[in-house]
Parts: C-alpha cells; sequence; structure tokens
C-alpha cells in the first residue's frame, strides 16, 4: 500500500449509473470510472435489457448485466458499496404500467432528500429511465439525465435510441427534464485501439486485469469485424460528473445541452492513471 499523499477531492454530486452492461463491455470500463472518482459518489448502479439480436445462445439479460455490474462492485471495493439492481427485460410500453425494480430504485434515489445533485447517466437504451418517469413524474426536476445516445443527423441509425424508440421518445416528452446528450457522432469519437486496451488496461491491476477479460470474452455478433479500434462510447458522462467538461464543447438546447465534443485524451488518460492509482492504494 503506498503512503504517498494525495490531494483531498470531495463528492459534488450523486450518479446513478444505468446501461446494459452484458453487452458491449465499454459500459463496464465507464462504471468502474465512476466508482473509482471520489469526486462524485455513485448511489446506484442500473441495468437494461439488449437487443435481442446480440449473440448468445441464450441472448443476455438485463440480469446478466446486473450480475456483471455486481461482480465489478465487488472488484472495485470501494468504501461506498452501491446497490445493484436489474431492469425491465422488455422494451418499454407506453400504453402499460410496469414497474421494474431498477425503475424503483432510481425513483427512491430521486426522491431522497439530499444537498448533493442528482445525474442519471444513462449508457443504453432509456427504458428504466422512462419506466420511473411513468411511475412518478415529479422526479424529472429533482434530477439531471446524461444520455450517451441520438444522433445529430436524422435517419442516421443509433443503438441506444433505437433499441427502445418507446422510451426515448417519452423520455424527451416528458416536461422539467434536464437532458444533457452525447449523441453518436460525439461518442464515436471516445476510440481506443485494441493494442492500448490490451497493453494499458490489462496492465492497470486486478480491476483492470478484470475489464480487460470482459472485452476478450465478448462473443461478437457475425457481422462484427474487429479491426485495430475499439470505441469506449459510454465514457463520455465521466466528464460531467467526476471530472470537468470545459475542455469539451456543447450547445444549449431548450431542454438541457447536446455535446459536439469531448476530451478523449483527458477520460482515457485519468481512467487508466485511476486504475493503477487503485491498485497502489489497495
Amino acid at each position: 500500500m503506498s503512503s504517498r499523499p494525495h490531494l483531498h477531492q470531495r463528492p459534488l454530486c450523486r450518479v446513478v449509473v444505468d446501461n446494459d452492461f452484458a453487452g458491449d463491455p465499454d459500459g463496464l470500463l465507464a462504471l468502474a470510472h465512476h466508482l473509482l472518482a471520489p469526486s462524485n459518489r455513485v448511489v446506484l448502479v442500473t441495468s437494461s435489457f439488449l437487443d435481442p439480436s446480440f449473440p448468445g445462445p441464450p441472448p443476455p439479460t438485463a440480469a446478466d448485466g446486473a450480475a456483471l455490474a455486481a461482480e465489478l462492485v465487488d472488484q472495485v471495493d470501494g468504501p461506498r458499496r452501491p446497490d445493484v439492481v436489474a431492469g425491465s427485460e422488455l422494451a418499454f410500453d407506453p400504453a402499460g404500467s410496469s414497474r421494474s425494480p431498477a425503475a424503483q430504485a432510481i425513483v427512491a434515489e430521486a426522491r431522497r432528500d439530499d444537498p448533493l445533485p442528482l445525474y442519471l447517466v444513462c449508457g443504453g437504451p432509456l427504458t428504466n429511465v422512462a419506466e420511473a418517469l411513468r411511475q412518478a413524474p415529479e422526479i424529472a426536476a429533482r434530477l439531471t439525465l446524461v444520455w450517451i445516445g441520438g444522433s445529430l443527423h436524422e435517419g442516421a441509425y443509433e443503438y441506444n435510441r433505437d433499441t427502445d424508440p418507446d422510451a426515448a421518445e417519452f423520455v424527451f416528452a416528458t416536461p422539467e427534464l434536464a437532458v444533457w446528450q452525447f449523441p453518436l457522432e460525439t461518442y464515436r469519437s471516445c476510440a481506443c485501439s485494441v493494442a492500448e486496451l490490451e497493453a494499458d488496461l490489462a496492465g492497470s491491476g486486478r480491476v483492470g486485469e478484470w475489464l480487460w477479460t470482459c472485452f476478450t470474452e465478448l462473443p461478437l455478433p457475425d457481422f462484427v469485424r474487429l479491426g485495430g479500434v475499439w470505441p469506449l462510447g459510454d465514457s463520455p458522462p465521466v466528464l460531467v460528473t467526476a471530472l470537468d467538461d470545459e475542455s469539451s464543447t456543447y450547445r444549449d438546447t431548450p431542454t438541457g445541452r447536446v455535446y459536439t465534443a469531448v476530451d478523449v485524451r483527458l477520460l482515457i488518460a485519468d481512467l487508466l492513471a485511476k486504475l493503477r492509482l487503485h491498485e497502489r492504494r489497495r
């Protein structure tokens, strides 16, 4: 364990992290970054379902994602251990009344009085978010949604939005909800080479090695031909919750903001440094 003195960082916000953790491991990598950051407090982790076309058999579920996220929480073994809750296994039904455990947990956290502002960070379909807002519309004014999803160009396919378009439509139509969005054209700039992942992520302590194993064991769909790059598109919200977005750019919208560029160097360098420091201090 290192005795090197370090700068004290206090938490500036609470974070609920929602993602389809059983899919692309970039969601787990982003969760690790949030968990390792002393400047934000992760209070809840919720998992969402994947597009049924994702390879199996059987196709990964929200419950599978929750199990992976819980294993990562154990790996990090931080002083605060957030609850990990599985979300709906089905897409949002605008005419339905479903209340998944994840949606109920989101509502409970949003209703809790706390001096720290609440960010709901979603790196997948908006299913759990839509269910929570339908169950308790008043929570819209008590949080900021930070979403990886959507696109700037009309007609472009975007996985997170198009896996559950009804959920996205419901969420964006919710009054009083502030949405800070990282669209396709922005988040796909967060690219890391496969060689960097193997050399730097796998070599950054036990948590880094665990994350690298998630990449190597992922069953890729037949249509994916892996080249030299792996996108880390779920990482940008860390700039909002745990770092700083001054070196990124965004434009204001009537309901929030849309990020048009992010500081990729800051994101990746900070994650690797936090992994190494965590290994040194444990």
